[in-house]
């Protein structure tokens, strides 16, 4: 939520006739960060009346952060278990013969019913939450506001950065030990995309909410 002086401010600019643009403009010149001002600004709609009108805010219900928790928490564990999958087939193909587990066919195989059995509860439950927050964000734009929507987001993309970073610190570890090998980098391979993936879905859907609220 914006600052209430600054809320203030753009109600007062908006009130007085300045065009969004130069409301903008000083208050990037006063030293107000970009995102303070694209929020106070987003909370007024562009439609052609005489003093500015209010978007509405999205109203927080217990249902809506269940919903929000649901999804992410599926999505976090969808992507584990896809790369505890991955991870079964490559020790497959390339066992370790340093490591008494590695490559055992019942070990392995009950890691990959086990993964698979989370895959197919999970990843679904995920898409029909999802699918479910798609259709009232299109009913109700506000909901892009939604604080829930945001820190969980955020917090996804921090997790996912941070998998990324640890992924590629291992892979150049091991490049400077002279230690990599097949099976390692197929390992730091299937890391480095799911999490990627998961990154790049969920800043293209900030971008766009950003955008949404924009106009």
């Amino acid at each position: 939520m914006a600052d209430t002086q600054l809320s203030r401010f753009v109600q007062d600019a908006l009130r007085a006739g300045a065009s969004r643009a130069d409301t903008e403009s000083a208050l990037a010149k006063a030293g107000w960060s970009e995102e303070q001002v694209r929020d106070a600004l987003a909370a007024y709609a562009e439609v052609d009346f005489p003093v500015p009108v209010p978007r509405p805010r999205p109203q927080l219900s217990a249902r809506d952060a269940f919903m929000y928790l649901v999804m992410f928490g599926m999505l976090y564990v969808s992507a584990f278990q896809l790369g505890n999958l991955l991870f079964q087939f490559i020790n497959m193909g390339f066992p370790d013969p340093l490591d008494p587990l590695s490559g055992r066919e019942g070990f392995v195989g009950r890691q990959i019913r086990g993964a698979t059995s989370a895959l197919l509860v999970a990843f679904p439950v995920f898409l029909f939450v999802a699918s479910r927050i798609a259709r009232r964000v299109a009913r109700d734009p506000a909901q892009r506001m939604s604080a829930v929507r945001k820190w969980l987001t955020y917090l996804t993309l921090f997790v996912a950065s941070c998998v990324i970073i640890g992924d590629l610190i291992s892979l150049l570890n091991g490049l400077l030990s002279g230690e990599l090998t097949v099976r390692f980098l197929l390992k730091a391979l299937t890391i480095g995309v799911i999490a990627g993936s998961v990154f790049g879905y969920y800043l293209w859907s900030m971008r766009v909410d950003d955008k949404a609220l924009a106009k």
